[in-house]
């Protein structure tokens, strides 16, 4: 064990078994490092807990919240977030941004091909059970071209880094990829507390997402569109990430809307105006498939647009992400990820996969149920960290019921060995102290017609349970500004 020496961190111990990220090969802080912690060591303990309740009365104050469904009731809390920053250098960030991009292709490039002319399946590169059998393929997006040739306008990609030091991708999300609005309140917040700190770095700007974003989304606009009216669709103030919603809507400067404000009229989509209808041409989408449009899908949605999928049928609006990009971010999918992208940009993958077994190849099937004390068990179709077993953390009495849901139902899981993600220095409020805490990194790719763009920063998660391998908010996780290094 290892401690470090300044007033703050006086009680900080490095777990010798784990990654920290902020130690180098030789057990040293590295150099990107010691200034920041130079500069939080002349803080008293009893200031930085005033700074951090300031941090979080400004989350507070600006409605900085989500929901948390898996309780008995449902509420809504302040998002987590914790004021030490982490740092990623420019050699680093150059593979992260590389290799995100990369993935973001080829899954664009998959979802065309699985909805037109399935040569992935016809070559035996990936199975069609794989595609039929999944819940998020929808087969009104057969042979639909959509505007731009653009499914997954933006992608989230979840990246951890092992104890090796190598990244690695845990999973894919293309359907509603959220937290790029924390990544942005995190800077702000941070900068408000303690903007003495932050200047002494040279560091990539994030508060340009909302305009890169909107400029490559109206590249993918509808044909014969000049100047596209965009707007944001949002489920409502109870969805649990209302606040992004309308904060993007913000940012964007363009209208946040709800199903109910809009109509469709001979095809075309109209938004209602107190000076009458106002053509839409393009819809960033926060509304899940099957409840955006009632005509098509879910017959009993309240929260779509009636004849909004006919109008897009016709080329008539823009719809981000497209319907149906979820058969690609389905886990299993996952597991065909290097095959994928050697098959359609004949390159090798940039990021690496976790090893993962899909239960429903009976040879992974028999290793899962033999081997689920060591396994992260995850549904294939959930998010926000639900469902997620980890095998070393349950009692005869789990590991039992989940092997008979396993088996019950092989289609639905996937299994990985436990990767141990690496930790970063957090403060921890329950001890009044900074500890190791679990991370991992959600990258936000947009893909526009011609060019593409990722977010230089992207949403650092922690784990802030002890011990804990799952970051997400839903789990009771929290996040920490991510600085970018200019070369």
């Amino acid at each position: 064990m290892t401690n470090i020496s300044n007033n703050l961190f006086s009680s900080y111990v490095k777990n010798e078994e784990l990654y920290d990220e902020i130690y180098d090969s030789n057990g040293d802080i590295k150099d990107v490092y010691k200034k920041l912690f130079s500069l939080y060591g002349e803080h008293s303990l009893t200031n930085f807990v005033k700074l951090n309740s300031k941090a979080k009365a400004s989350f507070f104050n600006q409605g900085i919240t989500f929901q948390v469904y898996n309780k008995k009731a449902t509420q809504e809390e302040i998002f987590p977030f914790d004021l030490f920053p982490r740092i990623i250098n420019p050699e680093e960030w150059d593979i992260i941004e590389k290799g995100s991009i990369q993935r973001s292709k080829a899954l664009n490039l998959f979802l065309w091909d699985v909805y037109h002319e399935k040569n992935i399946i016809k070559d035996g590169i990936v199975p069609i059970d794989l595609i039929t059998s999944s819940a998020n393929y929808l087969h009104q997006m057969e042979n639909l071209d959509p505007p731009g040739g653009i499914y997954n306008h933006v992608s989230g990609i979840d990246i951890i880094k092992h104890k090796d030091g190598k990244f690695y991708v845990l999973e894919d999300n293309i359907r509603c990829p959220s937290g790029v609005s924390y990544v942005i309140c995190n800077r702000t917040a941070l900068k408000r507390a303690l903007f003495g700190v932050f200047n002494h770095y040279q560091t990539y700007s994030v508060t340009n997402y909302a305009e890169n974003f909107l400029e490559l989304l109206e590249t993918a606009k509808p044909n014969g569109v000049d100047i596209p009216n965009s707007v944001v669709i949002t489920p409502g103030i109870y969805n649990s990430a209302y606040y992004e919603h309308s904060y993007l809507a913000k940012t964007m400067g363009i209208e946040l809307v709800e199903g109910r404000d809009l109509f469709v009229e001979n095809d075309f989509v109209y938004m209602k105006t107190i000076k009458g209808p106002l053509k839409v041409d393009i819809i960033y989408r926060r509304v899940d498939d099957l409840y955006i449009d009632p005509l098509e899908f879910n017959p009993e949605s309240v929260l779509g647009v009636p004849g909004l999928f006919a109008a897009y049928k016709k080329g008539n609006v823009t719809l981000a992400n497209a319907p149906g990009t979820g058969v690609a971010d389905d886990k299993a999918v996952y597991t065909y990820m290097p095959e994928i992208i050697k098959y359609y940009l004949k390159e090798e993958p940039i990021l690496n996969n976790v090893k993962t077994y899909h239960c429903s190849r009976p040879k992974d099937l028999e290793y899962v149920l033999e081997h689920t004390h060591e396994l992260v068990i995850k549904p294939v179709d959930e998010s926000g960290g639900y469902g997620i077993s980890i095998g070393n953390k349950l009692s005869k009495k789990e590991l039992k019921k989940v092997k008979k849901e396993v088996k019950e139902n092989p289609r639905k899981y996937v299994a990985q060995p436990i990767m141990s993600l690496s930790v970063h220095p957090t403060y921890i409020e329950e001890t009044n102290s900074f500890e190791q805490r679990h991370i991992d990194l959600r990258t936000f790719t947009v893909l526009g017609k011609e060019k593409e763009f990722v977010l230089k920063g992207g949403l650092t998660r922690v784990a802030l349970r002890k011990g804990n391998l799952i970051v997400n908010s839903s789990q009771g996780g929290g996040s920490k500004d991510t600085w970018v290094l200019k070369k």
